[in-house]
This record gives structure tokens, sequence and C-alpha cells, in this order.
């Protein structure tokens, strides 16, 4: 059986973070490790939440508590999303190292949280500069959205070529599959949304319709979703087909309950069997 260690915030109600990741992978058949980097009682976008945030050692000592069951060389990946601090990000990074020590094949799935459009940069300062010069580095694969894409880059991308130009200098940082997520590009029809993964200098997109929701936790789901597929197939295009029309569906299900909250479990299905398949196309 597979197994993923994911190290991610986490919420008692509704679904962001390890809230979001853990179940669509258990769903799929993987054992996941969840390793909290806060623990709150909801997303923050609710304006009011209780909770705390943990620190490094924190993490450091559930994974010591991990390694000393004598399972982390079981361990086939590791997930990361946001880090509330660049002390937590060296956390992670010496996690893979540790799980790398003891199996050298496990992978490390980075999803760089750094901001998004319209919101800007909202990570706390220093955790740009530790993803572009440790976290991406470390990485065999990275899921960016557009706007973080550009961050790491260092540039503004419009056309498909200029965004391609950016994954190569994404990849050129060390991951070996960049997966950009919320693309918007010049040959986008405003009624669409893309996603583009690349690996190996080739690059595959798969367009879905544009819905009417605004919720939190879907780019952590895709994530999840993108590394277990990958990880199941070892083909871009396929863990991209597969992700992005369960997401689609799951999105689609929270569209249609005017939900503020992802329909994670009660789209489950979705993980398993899209009610919609979108092919990819090379471009």
């Amino acid at each position: 059986m597979v197994a993923v260690l994911s190290i991610q915030s986490h919420v008692a109600y509704g679904h962001v973070g390890n809230s979001s990741a853990v179940f669509p992978l258990q769903r799929l058949g993987i054992e996941v490790w969840p390793v909290h980097t806060v623990q709150f009682s909801n997303h923050t976008g609710y304006g009011a939440w209780t909770g705390r945030v943990f620190d490094g050692q924190a993490i450091d000592e559930v994974v010591q508590g991990i390694d000393d069951r004598g399972v982390l060389g079981t361990c086939d990946a590791v997930l990361s999303g946001y880090m509330g601090s660049a002390d937590i990000g060296h956390a992670v990074v010496q996690t893979v190292a540790k799980v790398r020590a003891v199996n050298p094949a496990a992978v490390y799935c980075c999803d760089p949280v750094i901001g998004d459009v319209g919101r800007g940069v909202f990570v706390r300062p220093g955790i740009e500069e530790f993803m572009r010069e440790v976290a991406v580095p470390a990485a065999d694969l990275v899921t960016p959205n557009h706007y973080e894409l550009d961050l790491l880059a260092g540039t503004t991308t419009r056309s498909l070529a200029s965004v391609k130009d950016a994954v190569a200098g994404v990849s050129a940082l060390g991951p070996r599959v960049v997966l950009t997520t919320s693309l918007v590009a010049d040959d986008t029809p405003d009624d669409a949304v893309d996603l583009l993964a690349s690996e190996a200098g080739r690059h595959f997109r798969v367009r879905t319709p544009r819905l009417n929701v605004s919720v939190n936790g879907a780019g952590d789901a895709i994530a999840a979703l993108f590394l277990a597929h990958w990880m199941s197939t070892g083909s871009a295009p396929d863990a991209l087909s597969r992700a992005a029309s369960s997401v689609f569906g799951l999105l689609r299900r929270t569209e249609e309950a005017r939900s503020r909250e992802i329909l994670l479990v009660a789209a489950q299905e979705e993980f398993l069997a899209p009610t919609r398949t979108f092919e990819p196309e090379e471009v």
C-alpha cells in the first residue's frame, strides 16, 4: 500500500490543508500520515477563528515519533502545502531528507503556497524566498497557481509561450514536474480555466468550464490528487486529466449546493469515477 506523509494546516470545520487533502487520498486507497502545521477551528477566510500555530520543533517531534516506529522507510511521498513560517518550512525539508535517507525512491510534492490573483502575497515575509530557494529545489513535483508560477520564475506571463518559459525557469530549480493551476493565458476563453502539467520539456493542458464558485481548499485537493495519480501512472498528462476531472466534479457539486465549503464528503465518488472526464492536449 502506498503511504503519503502530508504536512499541512488543519481545520476542524470545513476543508482546507490536510482537511482537504487527506480524505481524497484515503478514498483512493492511499495510507496517509497527516502532520498538522496549525490546528484551527475553521479557515481564516471567515475572518474569525480559534486555535494555534505549531512551530518547526513540533513538526520534528511528530516525525521523529513516526520514525521511532520504524516505518519511515515505507513512506512513498511527502506532500506539503501552506507553511506558516520559514521555521516550519525547514522542518518540512528536513523531513523530506530524513525520508529519502531511508527510502531514496520517495518523492516530494510541494504546493508552494504564496499568494493568488486579487489577494497578492498572503504569506509571512521570508516564505516566498524560502519556497524559491529551498522548498522548490528540493521537490520532485510542484503545483503552483499561475500567480505563484510567475513569482517563482520572477516574471509576468500572459501568452502560453511565456508560461512555458516560466515553467522552464521553475523546472531549472529542480522539480521534474510542474502543475500550473488556475492558469489564464491570452488564449484562455473567458468562460474557462486551464491547468498545465509539464514534464521533461513537454506541456499538457486541460481546459475546464469556469464555475461560479469561490471556496478554499480546492488547490489542496488537486495537489494531493495529482500526486496520487502521478505516482500510480507515472504520467503527467494522465495525472492531470484524472485530478482535474475529479476537482471539477467536486466544485460543480459545490456550486450546485451553493456551499461555502467544498463538498468533499458528499461528492466523494468524484475521486474514483468523475462524472465528466477532461482529456489532456499537448500544447
